[in-house]
């Protein structure tokens, strides 16, 4: 049976609410994710995305891209307890490190950005869903079933955001693997 994963760009809540995580004014990933090479491909069921502005703005762009063998440099990797197992309590949990399983966790593989990270020169891409929200607002995609976009391994899930004034942002995204 198929699992599925709950990745955000913040630590796994306990005691305290989830971290906001600042945008930029320049595009900046917000979220990576990276497959294991043992799995051949994962679906991205859903990924969704929130702001704290509180006053109406111009609205920022905002993607869900896969990048070739490019990753970003993020400023925090998750944790092998920030992958929450979603539709089943005793999934399997991830492994820690950059050979996690079922997800790579480093700076260079999954992890999110809590400031500027670098970007890298990215040469391929594949666009899944490029929206412009508003500061004030949130989006949330469900793919349906059986057209979900899948994830290859060796390639770089990332969700990335630029404003033109910085803005908080909770991201996510569910996978299945």
């Amino acid at each position: 049976m198929a699992q599925l994963y709950l990745i955000q760009n913040t630590t796994a809540t306990t005691t305290a609410a989830p971290v906001k995580q600042p945008t930029g004014t320049a595009i900046r990933t917000m979220l990576q994710v990276a497959l294991s090479s043992t799995f051949p491909a994962a679906r991205i069921v859903e990924w969704g995305c929130s702001f704290d502005g509180s006053a109406a703005a111009t609205p920022g762009q905002i993607e869900l891209v896969e990048t070739g063998s490019i990753f970003a440099t993020v400023s925090t990797a998750a944790a092998a307890g920030d992958i929450i197992p979603w539709n089943d309590p005793n999934a399997p949990a991830n492994t820690a490190g950059g050979s996690g399983v079922p997800f790579n966790l480093s700076t260079t593989t999954t992890g999110f950005a809590t400031a500027a990270g670098t970007e890298g020169s990215i040469t391929t891409t594949r666009e899944f869903d490029s929206q412009l929200v508003a500061p004030t607002n949130q989006y949330v995609k469900q793919f349906p079933l059986g057209r979900e976009p899948a994830l290859n391994p060796g390639k770089c899930l990332r969700i990335r955001a630029t404003f033109g004034t910085t803005v908080n942002m909770y991201c996510y995204v569910i996978v299945e693997v």
